[in-house]
């Protein structure tokens, strides 16, 4: 055993649907604007726009009940996303070799602190501080592909206190789950234990504490949270 000057980190696990075995996590990679409606409510043109990336921390993700609001902001925004999982990887990955590499999936939140960020995007400043917070990325438990097969389609919405905020399909991807892995795979040297966080429909919003968000995918999942 290899000896640390401090303790080694723990792992960070995600529970597997059906299983005691659970998931270990290498890397979080996020898509940013990849439903059309979600590019247009911010502003931009989806018809003319490629794929981008961004990161949070494997530790951002958690499975709990309860997220808690975080400090220096006052505007944080929800954003449901279908979870990729990776149980393969590599470099430059074929479009028609992409979903081979997937273990399963399951729902996800990409919490955002949009003042932070908005601050951030007005200086031309990197958006770590938006998106890679303690808490940031709530997923439920993974679903296995060998069991669920790829969703290319399926609802997929998010409520908070029992109003729908963002009701959309999976089919409304701009950049479908192969092109997603195929096109980070130029970037990025991908490998099992890789968590690809899909991107958002239309319809984020703000929370405040006390706040009860529940969102869920077509046959992937449910995920329910209190805002603490």
């Amino acid at each position: 055993m290899l000896a640390t000057v401090i303790p080694a980190p723990a792992s960070i696990l995600i529970d597997v649907e059906g299983s005691v075995e659970q998931f270990p996590v290498r890397r979080v990679y996020c898509v940013g604007r990849n439903y059309a409606d979600h590019a247009i409510e911010m502003g931009h043109d989806p018809s003319r726009e490629p794929p981008f990336f961004f990161q949070k921390n494997a530790d951002n993700l958690f499975n709990g009940d309860s997220f808690p609001y975080p400090p220096q902001s006052s505007n944080v925004h929800f954003e449901v996303e279908l979870v990729m999982a990776l149980s393969g990887g590599g470099t430059d990955i074929p479009f028609d070799e992409a979903l081979s590499k997937v273990y399963g999936y399951g729902v996800g939140i990409d919490f955002t602190r949009r003042d932070v960020q908005d601050v951030a995007k007005k200086a031309s400043r990197p958006w770590e501080a938006a998106k890679a917070f303690e808490k940031s990325a709530p997923v439920s438990a993974l679903l296995p592909a060998a069991q669920l097969g790829h969703p290319q389609e399926g609802a997929i919405w998010l409520e908070v206190n029992g109003e729908r905020k963002q009701s959309g399909d999976l089919n409304q991807m701009i950049w479908k789950l192969p092109e997603i892995i195929s096109e980070l795979s130029k970037f990025f040297e991908l490998a099992a234990g890789d968590v690809i966080m899909t991107g958002t429909p239309a319809g984020v919003g703000a929370i405040v504490r006390g706040d009860r968000i529940e969102c869920g995918i077509d046959r992937v999942g449910k995920l329910s949270l209190d805002v603490v």
